[in-house]
């Protein structure tokens, strides 16, 4: 399995991966937000839209030669040495076989690769297993918070009004 850089091409079945991977409603996926988010995580017209926004960042697709795409990330630089880590998805069915802790190694070299010295990502505060998952590979909470964009609902209608976003930070 190898990842490159996905293409216009890649961006519907990322977004159905990454719809997969944050909404699954099997009781199977640990990692899914369906308890706290309702509604689509992206869509095509998304992804591209962020993509031409940012323009140096990457968005990183996982797979097989002649499989489906199995994981992606986003990464995007900064300043300062700093890289943002998103949309870490690995597919539900392959979830459990290191495959996540793959794709952050993977992600990590990237941005060592490419001049990073920091990684930083943000958690929903009440996704309690997934910021411990993140933990237990070395990032640790700065103390900072976002705000969730309430309102906004492009990324998911919200099902509570707690949430905010935990930001996290490796140096590499």
């Amino acid at each position: 399995m190898t990842y490159r850089p996905a293409t216009d091409g890649d961006l519907a079945a990322i977004a159905d991966l990454m719809n997969r991977a944050y909404r699954d409603t099997s009781a199977a996926s640990w990692s899914s937000e369906r308890a706290y988010l309702a509604g689509d995580r992206t869509n095509e017209a998304l992804l591209r839209e962020d993509l031409a926004a940012a323009p140096h960042a990457a968005l990183l697709k996982w797979q097989a030669e002649g499989t489906a795409i199995v994981g992606c990330v986003r990464l995007e630089p900064l300043d300062d040495g700093i890289w943002y880590l998103g949309s870490l998805a690995v597919d539900p069915n392959a979830q459990g076989d290191g495959l996540g802790r793959i794709l952050l190694a993977a992600a990590e070299d990237w941005v060592r690769e490419n001049g990073g010295r920091h990684v930083r990502l943000t958690v929903i505060n009440v996704r309690q297993p997934m910021i411990a998952w993140y933990r237990r590979r070395g990032y640790s909470k700065t103390g900072e918070t976002e705000p969730f964009p309430y309102g906004d609902d492009r990324f998911g209608r919200p099902l509570r009004d707690d949430l905010c976003f935990v930001v996290l930070q490796k140096a590499l």
